[in-house]
């Protein structure tokens, strides 16, 4: 008997200790049945403030607080169904949540409802019924639908394709000071897109997103430094913006760090880092990370030299379309590097990395011609004009 009180007592005090940082008050109230209390319990817990994250327990303040109307805990049990946190994920419930949030106007909702119909998520896709939720709560002033809004009218769906607009609504989600806005605004003065091409603006607006850690923002900034556009070219700068994004996991930016200690600009020269870098990025899925992955084991430039892993990734590459690795594989095949001597199957290769805007594979080509047979040249050419047929050229 003692030892049951004792483990009552126990579980009293872990009770206590969880509840320590949220205040007595809001505890009792969200007990008592307030809403507002039991959604701000909730959110301790989905964000782990004051108490250890807890998905579970922020799933049943959310659900208590929604069933008795409160517009923020729908939502953010709407949030909770689609990403399958504390609940197994449902986007059928994601979506009922989300739209009784969106008609009682919560912008937040209406936005994630648009991005369901835009996304196909519990829901048929529907570009104008995403446009219908994003344009609602993109004028209550909701910067990431009027980020959504935009993407819509720069793609055209839902709308008629019109950068003018979509500068428009980029530019208003920027003027909140929003990083997804500032980084699209930098993009539209960088290429000029829906304004007069401005280099200047577009730095000062990328780098605003930049300072505020938004990678992609870092990665273009990085190149504005590189090439020289609305800044004076500074090889430093520019490695300094790639590794910033490029250490939040943006492949591109990966590949370019990589690039950059490849060939020792902006950074001391460092094949091992270049190849550490290169790895990164291929291992996402990088086209041309895997072809200089491949050309770094192919040489033995910062890796022990193995023609195996050059080829595989070789490989990887061409069956992304990169005309780089159609080559390489070529180069595989004409010097009988892996694979067994062919120098048809070499032809081939290179004639489709030509092909492809590969000017490099011209050259191995007119070698190539003078070693084969008319007849094969005709078989091979067949080859390459079914090659096409299934991968036409965008």
């Amino acid at each position: 008997m003692k030892r049951f009180i004792g483990f009552i007592g126990l579980l009293f005090f872990i009770f206590l200790i969880v509840f320590t940082s949220c205040s007595d008050p809001l505890i009792k109230k969200a007990m008592s049945g307030d809403a507002e209390a039991q959604y701000l319990v909730g959110k301790s817990y989905y964000d782990g403030k004051g108490v250890k994250q807890d998905y579970n327990e922020a799933f049943r303040w959310f659900k208590a607080s929604a069933e008795q109307g409160n517009v923020q805990a729908k939502n953010a049990l709407g949030v909770c169904y689609e990403k399958g946190q504390g609940v197994k994920q449902d986007y059928d419930e994601a979506v009922h949540w989300y739209k009784a949030a969106a008609e009682q106007g919560h912008t937040i909702a209406q936005n994630n409802l648009g991005g369901c119909y835009l996304y196909r998520t519990g829901v048929i896709k529907d570009y104008n019924e995403a446009v219908r939720w994003f344009k609602i709560a993109a004028e209550k002033g909701n910067a990431d639908a009027q980020c959504s809004l935009a993407w819509c009218y720069s793609n055209g769906y839902g709308v008629k394709r019109d950068y003018n607009e979509a500068f428009r609504w980029y530019k208003a989600a920027a003027d909140q000071g929003y990083k997804i806005g500032q980084y699209n605004i930098g993009l539209f003065y960088k290429d000029g897109k829906g304004v007069k091409q401005d280099y200047n603006k577009a730095v000062r607006y990328l780098r605003a997103a930049a300072k505020k850690g938004y990678a992609n923002a870092q990665f273009i900034l990085g190149d504005c430094y590189y090439f020289g556009q609305g800044v004076k070219q500074d090889y430093k700068k520019a490695f300094r913006w790639y590794k910033a994004a490029a250490e939040q996991g943006l492949a591109d930016a990966q590949y370019y760090v990589g690039y950059c200690y490849h060939y020792g600009e902006g950074v001391r020269q460092d094949y091992k880092e270049a190849v550490k870098w290169y790895k990164m990025a291929a291992e996402q899925g990088h086209s041309y990370a895997q072809c200089n992955l491949g050309l770094s084991y192919s040489n033995g430039l910062g890796v022990k030299k193995d023609n195996n892993e050059a080829f595989r990734w070789y490989k990887a590459a061409a069956e992304q379309g990169d005309a780089c690795g159609f080559f390489n594989i070529g180069v595989c095949y004409q010097n009988g590097e892996v694979v067994k001597q062919d120098y048809k199957e070499a032809y081939y290769w290179y004639l489709i990395a030509y092909l492809n805007g590969y000017t490099y594979a011209e050259q191995n080509i007119y070698l190539i011609e003078n070693i084969l047979t008319d007849q094969q040249k005709q078989e091979v050419q067949k080859r390459v004009n079914e090659w096409f047929k299934t991968h036409p050229k965008e």
